[in-house]
């Protein structure tokens, strides 16, 4: 699947939730879907997405977060996710879009590539919901049963290593800081 389609395929779901992404395709990706003012793209600051994501759902466990990380950046701050496990906010999904590369920096191969199973050590640190995807059909509907299941999960979605033409977004990274706070000081959930 492409990691387009599993964005689009969950995008309506997206409404009302805290939105955290990592930098490069996935920011570019879900921008050229349609920005909203709960979407935060975390520009230059790879590997801490679920560490954001985790503060946001710690300090708001009404509001539910989302997270949309990538293979490479999830290696790169593993112990997030034994800091997930260890708190559980039942407001997290972490959502792992797999494309076994580090696309938005050249494309070079991550462990993933040769055999390393994000899911699996979730599943290992301490998280009780984890799964894999490999359709848009199971992605969405994966997503769904998260986002609706009160339980802090990690879903990987195996993507193909494909992106758009320019990793860019067309919004101001200070813009988008404030926008963001502005929507969670205002969000009463």
């Amino acid at each position: 699947m492409k990691r387009i389609e599993a964005i689009r395929a969950v995008y309506p779901r997206l409404e009302g939730c805290a939105v955290v992404t990592i930098m490069g395709a996935v920011a570019a990706e879900l921008q050229s879907i349609g920005h909203r003012r709960n979407f935060f793209y975390l520009q230059h600051a790879m590997g801490l997405a679920s560490s954001m994501g985790l503060g946001i759902a710690l300090s708001r466990p009404a509001l539910k977060v989302v997270v949309f990380d990538g293979d490479g950046s999830l290696l790169m701050n593993l112990g997030g996710l034994t800091t997930m496990a260890r708190y559980r906010p039942g407001n997290l999904l972490h959502v792992v879009f797999d494309n076994e590369s580090l696309l938005s920096v050249g494309g070079f191969p991550t462990a993933t590539s040769t055999g390393s199973d994000l899911a699996g050590i979730a599943s290992a640190a301490g998280i009780q919901r984890v799964g894999t995807a490999r359709t848009v059909e199971s992605f969405r509907k994966a997503f769904g049963a998260a986002l609706d299941g009160g339980e802090l999960t990690t879903l990987v979605a195996k993507v193909e290593a494909t992106g758009p033409a320019q990793f860019v977004t067309d919004l101001g990274l200070l813009e988008n800081r404030f926008q963001f706070q502005r929507w969670l000081s205002a969000a009463t959930s």
